[in-house]
């Protein structure tokens, strides 16, 4: 029977991480579902869902724990169940840009949790503006918005709402969801 287990690690920034989970991972024959990885400040972190028959998923934690020590890396595992389709909600992309300042993701998720819209997916970044070098703000989020939401009014709704904080964005149905 196929389980799927999902794993996070973080450790300082080196060459060779994701070649070592990876090999560990192709060497108990478990396959990456899905996965992100970035580097942030002087820490790489990466999660993963991987899937595998069980004695293999118990083989990869072994492997992960050597990898762990030999790396200098902080690995969690969880078990879980396959993501199930949730044809009740329609996935949107929201993008925005502001001028940098403490609040941004907790006053949109704020927003969004208000009216039971999931956040499937988000990303930040911190940039300086070209040319004068404002510390400026960028956000993405993929939300399932229910289906008995009307987008029009919820658009009309969110666009005020984030006029109010002088945040620009885009609300469009996400694409290859």
């Amino acid at each position: 029977m196929t389980q799927h287990l999902v794993i996070s690690a973080v450790g300082k920034d080196q060459p060779g991480i994701v070649n070592s989970l990876s090999r560990s991972i192709f060497e108990t024959q478990c396959n990456i579902i899905d996965s992100r990885m970035a580097v942030l400040g002087g820490e790489f972190a990466i999660i993963l869902m991987v899937s595998g028959e069980a004695s293999a998923i118990s083989r990869l934690t072994t492997l992960l724990a050597e990898a762990a020590e030999e790396l200098g890396l902080a690995i969690t595992t969880k078990t879980t169940n396959a993501r199930q389709a949730t044809p009740a909600l329609l996935p949107y992309t929201i993008e925005a840009v502001a001028l940098d300042n403490p609040g941004i993701v907790y006053q949109l998720a704020s927003f969004l949790s208000s009216r039971e819209i999931n956040i499937e997916n988000l990303t930040t970044k911190s940039y300086a503006a070209a040319h004068t070098g404002t510390p400026m703000f960028a956000l993405t989020i993929t939300v399932g918005i229910p289906t008995d939401q009307k987008i029009n009014a919820l658009r009309e709704a969110f666009t005020e709402f984030c006029d109010e904080l002088n945040i620009d964005i885009t609300f469009k149905p996400a694409k290859g969801q």
